[in-house]
């Protein structure tokens, strides 16, 4: 049958919208986030509650332990799975989250094996780390990668030795490993990729507002519980956006009213970094929210999207006609009345 993709810039509105769709065209979403996929971190990940589900079906969302490593291979294999078992019953997999990696690792054939750890070129680094520092790492990897540099922070101790391990083993920066993806052969079933987009100002206007009430929610609490529980604030897990801009000031190097603003200062950069990478994208069908004054609009022009792009509609449609008909009924998915639960 296939699936459809929704990525976008935080707090553009995807969760909402993934929703719709999967009422529309009776689906189950998937999570592609890499922050959501971690159990303990429901408000600051912003997380879809039980009551923003709205009944649909959502998988791979806190799965995974804190403190637990989790790579893009194993999301890889675990959301495949899950897709197969989506299809098996009769329903749309809708994959909706911002991390782009995540991204490309579903809907192109990777190798996660190309590079080999070296033990002996990891513990140079790790020496060099403990000699010199996390920053002084991340420095040097501006240099040789520029790129990758700017997208990790340098506490993301993790993540920039094994852009370093990279680097040193094959002579190529990991971002120009990364646009090798264009040229990869893509994955071997039908899928549609729908990105939003919005005005900036209104996106960040967004972004504030969402931390505003993230903090009334408890974010600190929530915070504060993972501070105590004793897994190291490098770990990837501790590493989200808001996460560790509240941890530093739980433990008392900046006042709560410098942790907001960080907070929302480093969500917005995010979101730019994340836009930044979609639109390298060229399968991406953008969709411009400001152009719609109603979700219901939004959703419409989505479906139109789906029943002239893609042979997914063609599948479903297939699948659903010979279903309702075995029960005495028949309805084209997306039309009013074709689904209780649509609006």
């Amino acid at each position: 049958m296939g699936a459809v993709f929704l990525v976008g810039p935080t707090a553009c509105g995807k969760s909402k919208v993934a929703v719709e769709i999967a009422q529309a065209l009776d689906g189950e979403i998937i999570n592609m986030d890499s922050m959501q996929i971690y159990d303990g971190m429901r408000i600051g990940s912003a997380r879809p509650t039980h009551e923003e589900m709205k009944g649909v079906p959502h998988h791979l969302y806190g799965m995974v332990p804190m403190g637990k490593d989790f790579s893009v291979a194993e999301y890889k294999s675990t959301a495949m799975e899950t897709m197969a078992e989506i299809e098996a019953r009769g329903k749309l997999p809708i994959l909706c989250g911002g991390t782009g990696l995540y991204l490309n690792a579903m809907t192109y054939r990777m190798d996660f094996g190309r590079v080999q750890g070296d033990p002996a070129l990891r513990m140079r680094l790790l020496e060099e780390l403990e000699a010199n520092g996390a920053e002084a790492l991340h420095q040097r990897l501006c240099i040789v990668d520029p790129s990758t540099g700017a997208r990790l922070h340098p506490n993301d101790v993790k993540r920039v030795l094994r852009a370093l391990e990279v680097y040193e083993a094959t002579g190529i920066p990991m971002s120009e490993r990364e646009e090798e993806f264009t040229r990869m052969e893509q994955e071997n079933y039908d899928f549609l990729i729908l990105g939003l987009t919005m005005e900036r100002e209104l996106l960040y206007r967004r972004i504030n507002a969402r931390v505003d009430a993230m903090l009334q929610e408890g974010l600190v609490a929530e915070c504060r519980v993972l501070l105590i529980s004793g897994i190291p604030l490098n770990h990837p897990s501790m590493m989200g956006i808001g996460y560790r801009q509240v941890f530093p000031y739980l433990m008392g190097e900046y006042g709560y009213d410098e942790m907001v603003e960080r907070v929302k200062r480093e969500t917005r950069r995010y979101a730019k970094r994340q836009m930044t990478w979609f639109r390298r994208d060229r399968r991406i069908h953008w969709l411009n929210v400001d152009d719609f004054s109603r979700t219901g609009d939004l959703i419409q022009q989505i479906l139109s999207i789906i029943k002239e792009k893609s042979v997914i509609w063609r599948d479903l449609c297939d699948y659903q006609q010979s279903a309702h008909r075995t029960a005495g009924c028949f309805f084209e998915p997306g039309t009013p009345g074709a689904d209780s639960r649509q609006r």
